[in-house]
């Protein structure tokens, strides 16, 4: 006699959590512990640099700055965590933004002057063009020869990280290219490259308004396909949560003023009085790190809401059964590696713009910023695992060490070796992680 089984509809309601305390609080919550462990230990490396700096650390200045040296390694980042989750790896991103930073920057002081004038509307336009496209062809024709070619991803961009270094120098000679132009220089923050107080607010609100829609969406989808739903509690935390930690920044980066010189020179412009007591003009949110919330938003979309997004998952979680389901596994390497180029790009346009320069040292190092960003975000080298938000965190993990160090006043080869530590750390914990997950 065969058996039956009946399949009853999913409950619309939560289901009941067993367990201690802080196992039904996570089984409510649905919070990713491998996200609140990174977020653990950066609020540990933040105290701890704050005691041992005698109290610069945790400075509204100090984080502010933090912030906006974090853009651009957190805006590859993102990328990176696609690369990382198909089974490659992209060594040749550094040198990327230098050749690409060093393209832009002859583009705005070279030949645009002569076709534009200085300082036209459209040269920033222009550039960031230039640089997009460049910066996506670059990778699209690294992304073909692993593809098509079959030549491993770590040996072709290695070459990568070779060329395009050597090519950013003999473009100019290995001389430094400045100034840049004026409006292109606003994305890289500093005192003009920042929306001020009430802007920053606005910002703020529209996030936290984002971070409810999303609580009730992904509740009323729950609730249409009959899947179980968080206790409302557990929503209400996340959402006073979420709310909270973005008002709190807005906050902190509101409380860095401008600096006396550029605030005298600012109220002169404007023809403002200048007081007894000097100005206090809030600077809030900088341009580039508008510019990475924006882009991770983005790239979380992509790699969580397209098919795109899911082939690349698809890819990583097993390859031979991705090329079996029928996905052109080749194309999908190639547009990865085009991506992972144009968003090199921008970090170029956000780094040339914020030294006012292009130089030949210019990305130096930064893959291995950028790699060990999405891997101390939980991107698993073994693939088919990774998330924009834990690049994103990596990144200010990776820039916090950096900051806190050089305030220490630690030489430079010591930072290397902290930074190498815990990248080997990092990978550990990542298998250590993935063993017991099985």
């Amino acid at each position: 006699m065969a058996d039956h089984t009946i399949a009853t509809p999913a409950s619309s309601t939560a289901r009941p959590a067993r367990g201690t305390l802080w196992q039904r609080f996570f089984h409510s919550t649905e919070l990713d512990t491998r996200l609140l462990g990174m977020v653990f230990a950066l609020l540990v490396i933040w105290i701890g640099f704050h005691i041992l700096s005698g109290g610069l650390f945790l400075t509204s200045r100090n984080l502010w700055n933090l912030s906006v040296q974090a853009a651009s390694v957190s805006v590859m980042a993102t990328g990176m965590v696609l690369v990382i989750v198909t089974r490659n790896i992209d060594l040749s991103v550094g040198s990327i933004l230098g050749f690409v930073g060093m393209i832009m920057a002859i583009t705005q002081t070279k030949y645009l002057p002569g076709l534009l004038g200085f300082d036209h509307p459209l040269t920033w336009m222009l550039t960031l063009v230039v640089g997009l496209a460049l910066g996506t062809a670059i990778g699209a024709f690294q992304g073909m020869i692993i593809a098509f070619l079959g030549v491993p991803s770590f040996i072709v961009t290695l070459g990568g990280l070779l060329v395009w270094r050597g090519a950013a120098w003999m473009v100019t000679s290995g001389a430094t290219v400045a100034p840049m132009d004026t409006t292109f220089r606003l994305m890289g923050g500093g005192a003009d490259g920042s929306i001020g107080a009430t802007a920053s607010w606005v910002v703020g609100i529209i996030a936290c308004a984002f971070i409810v829609l999303s609580i009730l969406h992904s509740r009323r989808q729950r609730k249409r396909f009959g899947f179980p739903l968080k206790p409302m509690w557990a929503e209400y935390f996340i959402g006073i949560v979420g709310c909270g930690v973005v008002l709190a920044s807005v906050q902190v980066l509101n409380s860095y003023y401008m600096p006396v010189n550029l605030a005298r020179r600012y109220a002169e412009a404007n023809g403002i009085a200048w007081p007894e007591g000097g100005l206090n003009i809030p600077l809030g949110i900088a341009n580039p790190v508008l510019i990475a919330l924006g882009i991770a938003v983005v790239m979380a979309f992509i790699a969580n809401r397209t098919r795109f997004g899911r082939y690349v998952f698809a890819i990583g979680g097993n390859p031979e059964a991705a090329v079996l389901a029928g996905i052109k596994t080749r194309w999908v390497t190639v547009r990865i590696f085009a991506l992972m180029g144009a968003l090199c790009a921008v970090a170029a346009a956000i780094s040339t713009a914020r030294l006012n320069a292009a130089t030949n040292a210019q990305g130096t190092l930064d893959e291995l910023y950028t790699i060990a960003a999405a891997v101390i975000g939980g991107t698993s080298l073994a693939g088919g695992m990774g998330t924009i938000a834990g690049a994103v965190l990596g990144a200010v993990v990776m820039q916090s060490l950096n900051s806190g160090m050089v305030l220490l006043g630690m030489d430079a080869p010591l930072q290397s070796i902290v930074i190498g530590m815990v990248l080997v750390l990092a990978v550990w914990l990542d298998t250590v992680y993935r063993a017991r997950a099985r």
